[in-house]
């Protein structure tokens, strides 16, 4: 009776190695938590950026899984971190302020970070905040 060829035996240990590892991982990291759920923020054009450095989101969860927005940032300007949550398929006003310099009437790219890892962006252009 004869055994099975080493390099299949080494590809089989391979293999399965690999599985287990993506497995670990995927737990390690909660993966596996939010399998066929997914978040999906639109940032509505009517979100603003004034020039105080106070910006005003209307954001909107399409997506089936909760966001968690942690971090909001001005590129080129400054970030501030947040803790928002947004449940699937609500709408959101949320205020930061990104203390910076900002020029009335130039334009800036605001981007909008998940702790999903996903990144979402605006162009807004800097005005002057209403009395």
């Amino acid at each position: 009776m004869k055994g099975i060829e080493p390099i299949i035996a080494v590809v089989i240990l391979i293999a399965i190695t690999l599985v287990i590892a993506i497995g670990v991982i995927g737990w390690i990291m909660g993966w596996w938590g939010t399998l066929g759920a997914v978040e999906s923020l639109v940032i509505h054009p009517d979100s603003k950026l004034y020039g105080n450095g106070t910006i005003v989101l209307h954001i909107e969860n399409k997506g089936s899984a909760a966001a968690v927005i942690y971090k909001v940032e001005v590129v080129g300007v400054g970030t501030n971190l947040t803790d928002t949550d947004l449940a699937p398929g609500t709408n959101k006003t949320i205020t930061v302020t990104v203390n910076g310099t900002y020029i009335l009437g130039a334009n800036y790219l605001v981007k909008v970070y998940t702790k999903a890892g996903n990144v979402y962006s605006i162009t807004l252009k800097a005005e002057k905040k209403p009395e």
